[in-house]
């Protein structure tokens, strides 16, 4: 096979276990789904010519592939794995974390009526406080124009959150202002706020591309937690999806137990290893 066919985005470092390893640019903690890029077609062929030209470079030393945060039904697995069986090289595949994932069906009350009869969304999240409070309020999204100080809101919302705040290290917000503009440039940013008496109560972080919705990360101020804005938001985010045929609302890692009540269903992501012969 002639021409480039795929493309796996490496880097070298010591992984957990303190191995010279190759790792999925961005991981562990940063992109929530990673894998190399090339059509389910060409990975056998793909992986074929990967492998064996991996294993002859003389720098960087590595001893081990270790990919996290591939989803679980990623056809870049099999081939992986073949392609490591046909060179007599070890495989092995173990399950991480959850990522959640909602099936749209493209109108808002045929929605509600499937969450209605899921035992898990007996009691689907209401947004009745807020609307009982009379307190303004508004949702929005940031799509047509440039983020910029929108960006700095959202997360200056999630570093209310102690853990969020921790992660969001000035190299962090750096990548995070920078993946909001990218996002915009390719027209796939989805950046929404919830404002309750004019002031940014919930914000989420998410992506519209390749007909899914992809909730990547969110912000809630604390002091309007009483009136739950940011599962109000979502529940915006959700009808607005449908309305625009959107096929999947995908909550990404983390089995967090708000996702289920709003009916979502289980997958997972995994972390594929692979060993040359010592």
């Amino acid at each position: 096979m002639n021409g480039l066919v795929g493309i796996a985005p490496l880097f070298a470092a010591r992984n957990r276990q303190d191995e010279p390893a190759c790792c999925c640019w961005a991981s562990i903690e940063v992109s929530d789904y990673l894998d190399v890029i090339a059509r389910p077609a060409d990975l056998p062929a793909f992986f074929a010519g990967l492998l064996p030209y991996l294993a002859a470079l003389e720098q960087p030393r590595w001893q081990v592939l270790d990919w996290y945060n591939l989803l679980e039904h990623s056809p870049s697995l099999p081939a992986l794995a073949q392609a490591a069986a046909q060179l007599g090289w070890s495989y092995t595949q173990e399950r991480l974390q959850h990522s959640p994932y909602i099936a749209l069906p493209g109108d808002w009350e045929t929605y509600l009526g499937s969450i209605d009869k899921k035992p898990a969304s007996r009691d689907p999240p209401q947004d009745a406080p807020l609307e009982e409070s009379g307190l303004p309020t508004r949702w929005y999204l940031v799509r047509m124009s440039q983020p910029g100080r929108r960006d700095r809101c959202f997360m200056d919302l999630m570093t209310q959150d102690a853990d969020k705040a921790a992660f969001l290290t000035p190299p962090m917000r750096q990548l995070f202002a920078s993946v909001t503009r990218c996002a915009f440039q390719e027209k796939c940013l989805n950046l929404a706020f919830l404002e309750i008496s004019g002031k940014k109560a919930a914000a989420y972080l998410n992506f519209d591309y390749l007909n899914r919705l992809w909730i990547y990360n969110s912000g809630v101020d604390r002091d309007f937690m009483e009136y739950s804005p940011g599962w109000v938001l979502l529940g915006y985010l959700l009808r607005w999806a449908n309305e625009h045929h959107i096929k999947e609302f995908d909550f990404m890692r983390g089995d967090e137990e708000y996702k289920y009540r709003f009916g979502a269903i289980d997958r997972f992501v995994v972390r594929a290893v692979v060993r040359p012969p010592q």
